[in-house]
């Protein structure tokens, strides 16, 4: 007897979408701003997007269903910091963007059983080969759209009964690898640190990730809001995917208002 739950994410298509596109990415944390830097200048890495401000805001239904089913909609207002919009007459609007996406449940893959490390078994011995250390990467169906009015936007997502129960800011630049097609190489400042968020086909993040200096067990596949959990100690309070929840008690990770002056400035 086919399950109900199973039988409608059948008919509604939610679990393999036809004609989806799925995004493939991963996150590295960033230790030296300084010497990130430079390796892209060595790289010759092109600046796809100039420096913006995010402020990213999660909605769910009152009992947290997206959350629940690991699905996100996502709300996120961009400003271009000020000397990277372009010169020309400004209106009250200019520098202002937004974006709504949702993603569905994420697909964390482990390429991790390859040919053993230094230290594995010899010939004639009957020690088991230790495994390498797993390649992480997170892949998620996700749908975009950009929005004219982002203050709109959300009086009609709480007029559809969903609410707002996250933020977190951070500011992103955009890079692109020479050789390397449709890879979008992205530095994120977050309130949890400084990272690397690199999206493309698999074979092209390791290569870009080889190129700036890391090793595949540097490979992040959580969000923003994951690592932000665990760094408060809320990482038992997750849902799948270790994932916070409407009902994790995380608080929106934003800087504080001196940071988000200088930086805007």
């Amino acid at each position: 007897m086919r399950s109900a739950s199973k039988t409608a994410a059948r008919k509604s298509g939610r679990s393999a979408p036809k004609g989806g596109r799925t995004e493939t990415e991963i996150k590295l944390r960033v230790g030296d701003r300084r010497a990130l830097l430079g390796q892209l200048a060595g790289l010759k890495a092109k600046l796809i997007a100039p420096r913006v401000h995010e402020m990213n805001t999660l909605y769910d239904t009152e009992d947290g269903k997206l959350a629940r089913q690991a699905q996100m909609l996502r709300l996120r207002v961009e400003h271009t910091t000020r000397g990277a919009a372009g010169a020309g007459k400004r209106s009250k609007d200019d520098g202002i963007s937004a974006l709504l996406t949702f993603k569905g449940p994420g697909t964390f893959l482990r390429k991790g059983l390859n040919k053993s490390s230094k230290g594995g078994s010899k010939k004639g011995s009957k020690r088991t080969p230790r495994p390498a250390p797993a390649e992480r990467y997170k892949v998620r169906e996700e749908h975009e759209l950009r929005i004219a009015d982002h203050e709109e936007m959300a009086r009609i997502l709480e007029g559809l009964g969903l609410r707002p129960w996250f933020r977190y800011e951070k500011f992103r630049t955009t890079y692109g690898l020479p050789g390397i097609a449709h890879l979008k190489v992205e530095l994120d400042e977050t309130p949890v640190g400084l990272f690397l968020e690199i999206e493309g086909e698999r074979g092209m993040i390791d290569r870009a990730a080889e190129l700036l200096g890391f090793a595949r067990s540097d490979y992040i596949d959580g969000s923003y809001g994951a690592l932000f959990m665990e760094q408060l100690g809320l990482a038992r309070k997750a849902a799948p995917q270790n994932e916070p929840t409407p009902f994790s008690g995380l608080p929106d990770m934003v800087f504080r208002k001196s940071r988000r002056s200088r930086g805007r400035s």
